[in-house]
This record gives structure tokens, sequence and C-alpha cells, in this order.
């Protein structure tokens, strides 16, 4: 995990440059939403002092015009569509018009309120585009003014940078798909090795500048020309791959395996449209994030906790699996810690994989039924929710927590779970979150464990805990990295972008 632009893990930091099994049974009470001078003018102290009328006309002076036609005729650096921003309309009008569309989407998104699925809980906060740009202008701090509104985080400006890059590879043809076809290893030869050569050679500096070949033999005729050894599959390349494995989220075997070719595979034009929706989930953020914080990636299930914004713990995570079982995006704030939870099972998840198990199955895993019906499992090691769960005000009833099955952690794909977040290391999770609490030692974090006895642990300073989605970013070493779309929210938000300008 590095530092101001650094990154934990998968987890693109977010950092200001200024400055499970599981549903919850408990219904959760409540939701966190989340140039030139005019002339005449008086003076910049009198001037910004002036009051404003909301529907008073905004006027440009030629400087301040120029500006914004050249802002708009580059917006396409934030993943924008070129043209999108033109004029409507001739004049001035139409140039104030299409500065406040673009003020909003670099400010907020592009994504109209309706057009957020109800567990995309991350909301961009409101902004007022117009009365935004009419201070600016008669501030005569329009330049100022244009240059904050992208989000002011490391993460979107090395998107930016990585946009051009495979805008670059797109104009220059993209990539060829590799051929089916038998795993390709060490050792392996033939045509195909040398198209796996130039393939990651796209996307790697670093890769193989040319295929080392085999041991040609020698030539029949003397005198004649030695044939040329076959492309080989060596150690150089193998390391290329395993670089290729890591930056898109898969094992790094070395080995070209089903799963590796068709990552490989995936078109340019797809890898664009993945750094595009994740610029615009940068943009749903607040402008500023506590110094404390959680944060997950649920894509590629990564946990990792920021103390005086520098990383400090990360740990591997189980998050939503796909179709029904997603985990939601949010922001909110660990309020507590429950020690040996008991675990309320959801209506749903009792009725459909374990109650049909039977009576013997619940009793020796450590069910009861309650009196209204439902089911309830004891607290202990065997627990579903392990022996620490992190509650956070939320509308979708969501938590990280432990678990018992520990195998989870090992895989490279981890969506596993009804929604929850379950953690690898939640014991130095609770220690580093309680840590200065004069009550909560590590001593008695480990006493109460020990006892068995459910006891809520109350957080005196809440620390912020956000649930994000990021399938692209990149890492210190300039490389843009890919996750795959488990949700499928990438292709939906660029859907849901397009079908909305198509009805503008």
């Amino acid at each position: 995990m590095l530092g101001m632009k650094g990154r934990t893990g998968s987890m693109p930091l977010l950092t200001r440059k200024v400055a499970t099994v599981c549903f919850a049974a408990a219904v959760m009470v409540s939701a966190l939403s989340p140039a030139m001078a005019q002339a005449p003018s008086p003076s910049p102290s009198l001037a910004r002092a002036a009051p404003l009328s909301p529907t008073a006309p905004i006027t440009l002076t030629p400087a301040q015009a120029e500006l914004l036609q050249r802002t708009l005729a580059e917006s396409d650096r934030h993943g924008f569509e070129p043209g999108e921003f033109a004029p409507r309309s001739p004049g001035d009008a139409g140039l104030i018009e299409a500065a406040i569309r673009y003020a909003r989407a670099v400010k907020t998104g592009r994504l109209a309120p309706a057009g957020f699925r109800d567990d995309w809980g991350l909301r961009p906060m409101p902004f007022d585009a117009r009365a935004g740009l009419a201070r600016a202008v008669y501030d005569d701090r329009l330049e100022a003014w244009l240059k904050s509104l992208p989000p002011d985080y490391p993460g979107y400006e090395t998107l930016q940078r990585g946009l051009v890059t495979y805008r670059t590879i797109r104009e220059r043809g993209g990539w060829q798909s590799l051929p089916e076809g038998p795993e390709l290893k060490l050792g392996s030869t033939g045509f195909a090795v040398e198209a796996l050569r130039a393939r990651l050679a796209i996307e790697d500096p670093a890769a193989p500048a040319v295929t080392a070949r085999t041991q040609p033999a020698a030539p029949a005729t003397p005198g004649a020309l030695a044939p040329v050894g076959e492309p080989l599959f060596d150690m150089a390349l193998a390391e290329a791959v395993k670089r290729a494995q890591k930056r898109m989220g898969l094992e790094p075997t070395g080995v070209v395996n089903a799963s590796t070719r068709n990552a490989l595979n995936i078109p340019v034009q797809r890898r664009l449209d993945q750094i595009v929706a994740n610029m615009e989930r940068w943009r749903w953020l607040p402008p500023t994030l506590p110094a404390d914080r959680v944060q997950v990636n649920v894509a590629a299930g990564v946990l990792t906790l920021y103390k005086n914004d520098q990383p400090a713990l990360s740990m591997r995570a189980v998050t939503g699996k796909p179709n029904g079982g997603e985990t939601p995006l949010l922001q909110s704030e660990i309020h507590s810690i429950v020690l040996n939870p008991p675990w309320n099972v959801p209506a749903g998840i009792a009725a459909r994989e374990l109650f049909p198990k039977g009576r013997a199955y619940l009793a020796s895993a450590g069910f009861r039924i309650l009196p209204g019906g439902g089911l309830q499992q004891a607290p202990g090691p065997g627990s579903a929710l392990g022996l620490i769960k992190f509650d956070f005000l939320n509308p979708y009833a969501v938590y990280l927590h432990d678990t018992p099955s520990k195998g989870g952690f090992s895989r490279y794909t981890r969506l596993a779970s009804h929604g929850c977040v379950r953690l690898e290391k939640p014991l130095a999770l609770a220690r580093a979150i309680m840590e200065g609490d004069p009550v909560w030692t590590p001593e008695a974090i480990d006493a109460t464990i020990a006892g068995g006895k459910t006891t809520r642990a109350a957080v005196a300073r809440p620390v912020a805990v956000f649930l994000l989605y990021w399938t692209a970013y990149v890492t210190p070493d300039g490389q843009v990295n890919f996750r795959q779309d488990p949700y499928g929210w990438d292709t939906l938000l660029m859907q849901r972008i397009a079908a909305q300008g198509r009805g503008a």
C-alpha cells in the first residue's frame, strides 16, 4: 500500500491531494445517503460580496467565452464523448448552457438520479452548476472554478492518463484475439506463442521485444541457410504473463489457460468503457474523505484501513455473489463492534437454504427457531458470523464480519456472500479501530471473545466506511489494472448514460 499517489492491493487510494454470509436481521433505522475582469466592474472584494440573483443573466467577456470553448472542446479528457457538450444554440447563451451541462457532468456525473440502482447507495452531493458559473464569471475566477470541478483525487487523475493510453491503443488498431488452443506455458512453441508475445507487448512495456526461438536443426545441405527456430515460451514470456494476470486479478501462474486467454481477448473498447465507468463513480464521492476510514473494493475483494490518510492495514475480503447477493455501494460509519455475535438469519436465506436441511441439521449447527418463526444461530467459532461483527447504519442491513470459512480467502475470485463482507483478519481490524480506547484494549477484546458472551463494544470515535466498486485503477508503476465486472455494473452504467443522452 502506498501513500498519496499509490494503491493498496486492489483499492485505489482516495486521498485528496490538498489536505459474507448475510443480511442482518435487525432493521436499520436510518440510511446514510449518502481571464479578464468584466468592465466596468467593482474591485474584486466588492464583486465577491455583491449578491447575485439566481435568475440574473450571465455575461461573458471575450476571454471567458474563449476559455469555455476551449474547456468544452477538451471535455473528452474526462471520458466524455467528443462533441458531447457542443453548444445547442449560437452565441453566449448556447455556450453558457453547454458549460452548465459540462460542469454538472464533471462534478457529479452524467447519470440522473432516476438512473441509479437502489443498491448504488453512493450518490453525488447536490450541486448548483448555474449559480457556480455565475459567481465564477462575476468574480472573474472562471478558470479556477473550472479546474475545481473534477474529483481532486489521484485515482481519478491516473485514470485520465490511462484513458489516453488505451485510446492510443485503440487508434493503433487495438489487439488481435488469441486463438483457441491448448494451454501455453514454459516450453510451448509455435505461432500461438508469438501471438501471445505480441499481445502482451501492447499493454506491457517490459514484455519481451522479440520471441525466443528453439534451437534450429543443422541444415541438411552443407552451405544452406540454417532454419529459424520456432517461437519459444521462455521464462521472460512467463514473467510477462504473470504481470498481465496480476493486472487482471487472476492467479499469477504464468500459464495461459482459458480464463487468462479470455481476459486478454477482451476488446480494447470494453477496457475503455471500464475506465470511463470508474471515472464516473469517482464523481459520486464526497469532495473530501475522513483521514481515518475503512474502504472495501467490492469487485476485487479487498479491505483497506486508512489512518491519517495512510494505509495501515489491508486484507482479503469475500463480497456478495452476483445475481441477487450483490454488496451495495455505500458510505456510513462503523459505530460498534459486536463480539461473539449471534446470527439472526434473514427470512429468505432461512427459507431457501436452511429450513430445507431439516431440524436435525439446524440443531447440530447451533440454530434455534425463534417464537415468531425466525431462525437464529448461536454465537461461537462455528457461527456464520464468526467471532466479530462490525455494525454501521445503512438501508441494506449489511455489515463486515468474521467467518469460520477461511478457505474462501485463498481464491482470487471472492464473490460468495449474501451481500455482507467477510473479513480475512477481523481481529486485527477490531484492534486497529479500538486503538487507544482505554476500555477496549487488545487484552479486553481477547478476553471478551474467550468468555463467549455476546457483547457490543461502542466505537468512541466512529470510523467512516466506504463500500466501493473499482474495476479499473492505476498502480504506482503506471499500469492500468482491471478486474472483472462481476455485477455487470460497468456495462449497466454506460448503457444508462447512453440511453439518457439519447432521450435528452
